[in-house]
C-alpha cells in the first residue's frame, strides 16, 4: 500500500481579489507561504518518497514551504500537466464581477462545468485530458512500487484528477471544490485501486 497526497498551493494576493489566475504566474502571498507551512504541519508522520508539482510559482513556492518545514530530502518534479486550467479570455477577471455580467447558470457552467467552451482556454474536460495520462503514466507506477507521493497542484488539476480517482460522473464534478490549503491523502493498494481517502485541512 502507498499513500497519494494531493495539496493544493497556499493563496495568492489574485486568490484574495477573486481573480481567475490561470496560466498566470502569480506567486504566494505571505499569508500563502503560512498556509503552506501549516499544510506541512499536517503531513507530519506521512513519509513522502517523491513529489510531483505544475510549473507554476505558486505550487512549487508551496511545495518548497512544505519539504523545508518537513525537512524533506526526495525527488521533486515539475510537470505542465499539473497546471492550473487556461481561462483563455476569462484570465485576470473578477469572478463575482463576471458571475454578475454572465448570469448565475452560466458562470457556474464556466467555473465548475465539465466541458463549457472558453474562448482561447481549456474545458475541466481538456485538463483531465492531460492529467490522467500523467498520472497513469508516471504516478501510478510509483505508488505501484510502495511510493508515497506527494503531489502539489491547483483546484482544477486536483478536481480532475479527483474525477478520476473516485469515478465522479461528468454532472457531478460540478459539484467538487478543492479549497485553497486542502490536502487528501488516498490510500492506494498494488494494484492501483483507492482503498481509503482522508481529507485534512491546514
Amino acid at each position: 500500500m502507498a499513500y497519494l497526497i494531493l495539496a493544493r498551493h497556499g493563496i495568492t494576493e489574485w486568490n484574495a481579489a477573486g481573480k481567475w489566475q490561470g496560466l498566470t504566474d502569480i506567486p504566494l502571498s505571505e499569508e500563502g507561504k503560512r498556509q503552506a507551512k501549516e499544510m506541512a504541519g499536517s503531513l507530519k508522520g506521512i513519509r513522502i518518497d517523491l513529489v510531483y508539482t505544475s510549473e507554476l510559482s505558486r505550487v512549487k513556492q508551496t511545495s518548497e514551504e512544505i519539504c523545508n518545514s518537513l525537512g524533506l530530502i526526495c525527488p521533486v518534479a515539475a510537470n505542465p500537466a499539473l497546471n492550473e486550467r487556461d481561462y483563455g479570455i476569462y484570465t485576470g477577471k473578477n469572478k463575482w464581477e463576471m458571475e454578475n455580467e454572465l448570469g448565475q447558470e452560466r458562470f457556474t457552467r464556466l467555473r465548475r462545468g465539465w466541458d463549457f467552451p472558453v474562448p482561447e482556454g481549456e474545458t475541466l474536460k481538456d485538463v483531465y485530458n492531460r492529467v490522467v495520462p500523467f498520472y497513469r503514466e508516471k504516478i501510478l507506477p510509483d505508488l505501484q512500487k510502495g511510493k508515497n507521493v506527494l503531489a502539489v497542484a491547483h483546484g482544477n488539476s486536483l478536481r480532475a484528477l479527483v474525477k478520476f480517482l473516485e469515478n465522479i460522473s461528468d454532472e457531478n464534478i460540478a459539484k467538487l471544490e478543492i479549497p485553497i490549503g486542502q490536502i487528501l491523502v488516498y490510500s492506494v493498494d498494488n494494484s492501483g485501486k483507492i482503498i481509503d481517502k482522508q481529507i485534512l485541512n491546514s
